[in-house]
């Protein structure tokens, strides 16, 4: 009855467009259409996608982009539910800046299909923290409502306060993948709660946008330093690097 009345009082409608849809949190055949989901064959490291097996380099059973062979972060796996693009940025920007915690949920489900082998053997859900001038500004943190909707999803505990960002950092848009790691070094914190909780644990990291995979190592260094067992990551977009092959947008 509640989605009957929503839908005559707010008729569905696209999640990243106006045009109309058959039911709430649903995209509409274009945009559904150039949406660029994330699935096999991809590194079994960063999550980047590959266009064919051969470009991925096999080691120890896995497969791995060149540079997660030469140098692996220190997260086990990372996935992600689509790419960073056109369609996924007009998902990810309102949800991010535009408050629109409403769309947490839409994108945890798409999250908990590209993640599902992630979220079967995780003990526990953590999101990566906004410092806490950026959350009064904000007013929620985008990842601890997608963990929580994926911990419901998938019938895991998520622990909202297990990491602390311990100083405000500068945008990382602008920066390369050395900048953003100096940026984010050493300014994540396990919680005294958090330790308890992920002791031999192991821990999916959530987050919404996994750009230079800077953020996640820092978070995945504290959770490990602090007891953790293993830590994967699941974020619901992918940054491309630029010389990602079939990598059309100039995001970096």
């Amino acid at each position: 009855m509640g989605e009957g009345l929503l839908d005559a009082l707010l008729p569905p409608s696209c999640l990243t467009c106006r045009e109309p849809v058959m039911r709430h949190g649903a995209f509409c055949p274009a945009c559904f259409r150039d949406l660029q989901r994330i699935g096999d064959p991809l590194c079994d490291g960063c999550g980047v996608p590959f266009l064919h097996v051969e470009q991925g380099v096999p080691a120890t059973g896995r497969l791995f982009c060149a540079a997660c062979a030469e140098r692996p972060f220190p997260f086990a796996r990372a996935r992600a539910a689509f790419v960073y693009g056109d369609v996924s940025k007009r998902l990810i920007l309102p949800f991010k800046h535009g408050d629109r915690p409403d769309l947490a949920r839409p994108m945890a489900r798409a999250m908990a299909l590209a993640g599902k082998e992630l979220l079967a053997e995780a003990g526990i859900l953590v999101p990566v923290p906004l410092h806490w001038r950026r959350l009064l500004r904000r007013r929620y943190n985008q990842s601890a409502l997608l963990a929580r909707h994926l911990g419901r999803q998938a019938g895991r505990p998520w622990l909202p306060d297990g990491l602390r960002r311990t100083r405000g950092t500068t945008s990382l848009g602008g920066l390369g993948a050395a900048g953003r790691a100096m940026e984010v070094e050493g300014a994540f914190l396990v919680t005294p709660r958090g330790r308890r909780a992920i002791a031999g644990q192991r821990v999916l990291l959530v987050d919404d946008v996994l750009t230079s995979g800077a953020t996640a190592a820092a978070c995945a260094r504290a959770l490990l330093e602090a007891g953790a067992r293993e830590v994967d990551v699941l974020a619901a977009a992918r940054v491309l690097p630029r010389d990602t092959p079939g990598n059309t947008d100039r995001q970096g």
